[in-house]
């Protein structure tokens, strides 16, 4: 229920979907009996949709996410590594019939770093599907690890999991940490806080390892987006990672509103 009900939330309050949405709106009642009411939501759709397509808003947004968790120096060995899924998109994949992935792939080419320069840890894939017929992101991702070197008998797959924090209390199962032991946790920087909250609130000690970013730091906050397309993909992602928070905090999910290190 709560995963069907979040993905609700989330195409609703996508900021590119709220604001053509309220653009529509504002031109059906236009063109009907409140003229002034109308445009006055188009104007304010069209202004919406500038200000987060051109203005460093949207990377302001990932960039308090993205440094949340500065990457840390490894020790020398470690137990694991896990990875969440995220990368694949399993419907272009399913469809092609070759492995189709997104801006996120860069999850799986550092869990292939790791692997290598950690050769005795356990390396763990944590991603299932929304749909019960379709593949798991991590029979996807284990076949682009094998291919990239990692032996399949040290990749362990979770395909359960459908959310962040679905991703932590199966990979605490699968993972079966004990004290002492040093875990490390792949995923975007931006997603980083929210993977950190669901771990810790499935009692699963992990040392971030953020990849993926997506903003270059105070740079971009003196330039202007070099399109609106880019501007409000940016955007829409912060969005995306700052609603997730504050949904799963009020929903008890987790303990924090915004881990830090």
């Amino acid at each position: 229920m709560f995963f069907m009900l979040s993905k609700a939330l989330a195409f609703g309050l996508t900021p590119s979907n709220l604001l053509v949405l309220v653009g529509l709106l504002g031109l059906a009642l236009a063109l009907l009996r409140w003229p002034r009411f109308g445009w006055s939501l188009l104007t304010i759709a069209i202004l919406g949709i500038a200000t987060a397509g051109w203005s460093p808003l949207g990377p302001v947004l990932l960039m308090v996410l993205e440094d949340r968790f500065p990457r840390q120096e490894l020790p020398s060995t470690v137990t694991g590594v896990v990875m969440l899924g995220g990368a694949v998109d399993i419907h272009i994949t399913q469809a092609r019939g070759s492995e189709a992935w997104n801006d996120q792939a860069e999850r799986i080419t550092a869990t292939a770093q790791l692997a290598n320069r950690f050769p005795a840890a356990r390396i763990i894939l944590s991603g299932g599907s929304a749909h019960p017929d379709a593949i798991s992101e991590s029979s996807i991702a284990r076949q682009a690890l094998t291919a990239m070197g990692v032996p399949e008998v040290r990749i362990e797959l979770e395909t359960r999991s459908r959310n962040t924090c679905e991703n932590a209390s199966e990979s605490v199962i699968t993972a079966k940490p004990k004290a002492k032991e040093i875990w490390v946790l792949v995923t975007s920087a931006s997603h980083m806080p929210r993977a950190v909250a669901c771990f810790r609130a499935a009692n699963f000690a992990v040392t971030p390892f953020p990849v993926d970013y997506h903003t270059r730091g105070s740079e971009d906050l003196r330039r202007m987006q070099e399109s609106v397309a880019g501007g409000l993909a940016q955007f829409d992602l912060a969005a995306h990672e700052w609603t997730g928070l504050i949904t799963y905090r009020l929903a008890g999910l987790t303990r924090e509103l915004f881990p830090g290190p």
